[in-house]
């Protein structure tokens, strides 16, 4: 059974020195649903010298992803209980969340250092860290990555799992997941949806966008069309 939040996280509020930092720092979160591509399209945006990413701290234990173990300071700053609500009691943090057991939480330390370096931060994110972002600054950039077709993401998810008796008893999740992420996105004017039908194109996209800020094109319109069709074939998945 999972933990309660602990109160000084679920009441978590941030300094006046983080707002401020966030007002002042050119920021680039990605979001998308699960398969849509936003850490390769990430990685590769991190490969240029106009980015550099957000390394969140998380209370987990590192993780093997497809036979690399991740790397502490690299994926994660990996960080006991104690040390998480000792900084958060200190208002370190942008933003904290608790999920399920696990603490996550963006520091105001390692923003800091993207701002110093005349960088745009980057990471990706979910629908309920940008909401917290667009909070302090609705500077802030966010592009929702979509896959090219609901097909084509179907079976993305699919080679993710060993057998496709062990892809079918996730699927209701990942489904319903999808479809409140997608709902989010669309109800908020401040999302810039991408698809990512081709990586090359994709990447040059995000760093167009990220590069004039956070206004708006005749591309955006149809690729927001794009994303409301994906819901509704979701939806109609079942």
């Amino acid at each position: 059974m999972d933990k309660p939040t602990t109160p000084i996280i679920a009441n978590y509020s941030p300094s006046q020195a983080a707002i401020d930092l966030v007002k002042t720092t050119k920021i680039l979160l990605l979001v998308g649903i699960a398969g849509a591509g936003k850490d390769t399209i990430k990685q590769q945006l991190l490969k240029m010298d106009a980015f550099q990413d957000i390394v969140s701290h998380t209370t987990r234990s590192p993780r093997i992803n497809n036979g690399v173990p991740e790397v502490d300071h690299v994926d994660y700053h990996f960080i006991d209980t104690e040390t998480a609500l000792r900084m958060a009691a200190g208002h370190e943090f942008i933003e904290i969340k608790q999920v399920h057991d696990t603490i996550y939480g963006t520091s105001i330390g390692q923003l800091q250092l993207s701002k110093d370096a005349g960088k745009i931060a980057t990471t990706d994110i979910d629908v309920q860290g940008v909401d917290e972002y667009k909070l302090l600054s609705q500077a802030v950039i966010a592009i929702f990555i979509l896959p090219p077709s609901y097909e084509v993401w179907r079976d993305r998810l699919a080679q993710r799992y060993p057998t496709e008796e062990a892809f079918a008893a996730e699927w209701p999740k990942r489904r319903a997941s999808a479809i409140k992420e997608l709902n989010r996105s669309l109800s908020v004017p401040y999302y810039h949806f991408l698809i990512n039908d081709d990586l090359e194109r994709a990447v040059r996209v995000a760093d167009e966008i990220a590069e004039r800020g956070d206004s708006f094109v005749r591309q955006d319109d149809e690729a927001r069309l794009m994303a409301r069709s994906l819901l509704q074939e979701i939806i109609d998945s079942e």
